[in-house]
């Protein structure tokens, strides 16, 4: 499945991490990424391709493995089914990131929860 993001509802790059400079999240703010799932055997795969990064997991649903984000944040992620939910969560520096996605009337909606603050990113099919 190909997914190009068409609305963002809210920036938690700032929150995250705040060592992030001012131009690389202006950057990030008008990236339209591509998200593509796949399956490789046992695991499943999320590349997130733009002009400003691509980035690259491949899990096994269930254990934890080792992440390096957009950000560059090194978190230990564990990604999860919940009916027909994929719970993303990172944990970094005693932190928590939290992203769901689902499919709602045939577009990949993601919810992002960190501390007090919620983002939706929603993607129409590529």
């Amino acid at each position: 499945f190909s997914f190009c993001l068409v609305f963002e509802e809210h920036d938690l790059i700032k929150r995250a991490n705040p060592s992030v400079g001012f131009a690389t999240r202006q950057v990030g703010n008008v990236t339209k990424p591509t998200v593509i799932i796949s399956q490789d055997g046992d695991k499943l795969v999320i590349r997130t391709q733009s002009t400003f990064k691509n980035t690259e997991i491949s899990f096994k649903l269930g254990e934890e493995f080792d992440e390096t984000t957009a950000d560059d944040r090194n978190c230990k992620s564990t990604v999860t089914l919940d009916g027909d939910k994929l719970v993303h969560v990172q944990k970094w520096d005693g932190k928590e990131t939290k992203f769901v996605r689902e499919i709602k009337d045939g577009k990949l909606v993601m919810n992002l929860t960190f501390e007090d603050v919620h983002a939706v990113r929603t993607y129409e099919k590529a």
